[in-house]
């Protein structure tokens, strides 16, 4: 890896820190190409002098993507969203970030995308990323396509987001509490990426699914997540009418699911074989690092479990 130059497109969200952190330890150049490239000079520090570069680009605009990508050796696309541009940027913005490391030479292409991509999923976000994984096969067919399911980390918006809400509420609502999960740490996730670039052949052309080392139901988490936090509160399992309702409201400001999110809900989110094996990795559980910065929502914090007068 030493002085290879990885473009991570995206690379300021919350999975790109930690690949850009890892790709910067093992000697890789790292260039961050993203539409506010500003929004991402936080990761300067990480790097030594001249080891990151920042550079705007759009994955809607291959014009953009042709400057951003240039003299690149690896290409990594992390950029996905939800709403309404989600077949502009998942599907066909997958498609173009290949097609650009392509014609840039690059010896290597790795597409984060997320279990349960599928062209015929019921939900438009699902079908959106299994149209981007054809999308760069097509362009690129010996890209690696990683599957993570839901990522948790310091930064993320899973894990923080239920402590947050089983903070603020008296009791803890769950959504299909029976669907299973196998959170993977995202700092697990930027190691298989660094490692599918160091060495591409063993995984050129594989679509390999990643998960922690725990499958849990969603009401089986939340009862983690409180023991995690320290608060004793009842968990109620809402049922489907109830969700379905909520979920058909999704559309409104500040919804707490959205329709198609209720169809994601509908199947398990586990990944199929060990992928995090397949680098090398150990997946760390969720016990292990969590607690670290979930103290933010124990009641009395780090001293949580001192004597108050």
């Amino acid at each position: 890896m030493k002085d290879k130059l990885v473009t991570l497109i995206g690379g300021g969200g919350f999975a790109g820190r930690y690949i850009a952190q890892s790709l910067l330890k093992a000697g890789a150049r790292v260039r961050i190409a993203q539409r506010d490239p500003r929004a991402a000079w936080f990761l300067k520090p990480l790097g030594g002098l001249g080891q990151t570069q920042f550079v705007a680009a759009d994955v809607t605009r291959p014009d953009t993507l042709a400057r951003a990508i240039a003299g690149s050796d690896a290409v990594v696309n992390l950029v996905g969203v939800f709403g309404n541009r989600m077949d502009a940027v998942n599907a066909r913005g997958s498609g173009n970030a290949a097609r650009a490391a392509a014609d840039a030479g690059a010896s290597s292409f790795v597409q984060m995308s997320a279990i349960g991509a599928d062209s015929d999923s019921p939900s438009a976000y699902g079908r959106s990323k299994g149209d981007g994984e054809a999308a760069v096969r097509a362009a690129f067919p010996t890209a690696t396509i990683l599957r993570p399911s839901l990522m948790f980390g310091r930064e993320d918006q899973f894990v923080n987001r239920f402590a947050a809400l089983a903070v603020s509420l008296p009791v803890v609502p769950v959504l299909k509490g029976a669907t299973k999960i196998q959170p993977v740490w995202v700092a697990d996730v930027a190691q298989a990426v660094t490692r599918a670039i160091a060495e591409p052949a063993p995984v050129a052309g594989q679509t390999i699914e990643l998960g922690g080392p725990e499958i849990l139901s969603f009401t089986e988490f939340h009862r983690w997540l409180l023991g995690a936090i320290g608060r004793d509160k009842p968990i109620v399992e809402l049922p489907d009418f109830a969700g379905a309702a909520l979920a058909s409201l999704g559309f409104l400001p500040g919804a707490p699911i959205s329709w198609d999110q209720w169809l994601m809900l509908q199947q398990d989110n586990v990944a199929s074989g060990d992928g995090l094996a397949r680098f090398g990795i150990t997946p760390t559980p969720l016990g292990a690092v969590a607690p670290h910065w979930l103290v933010q929502y124990r009641k009395h914090g780090r001293f949580a479990g001192a004597r108050h007068a």
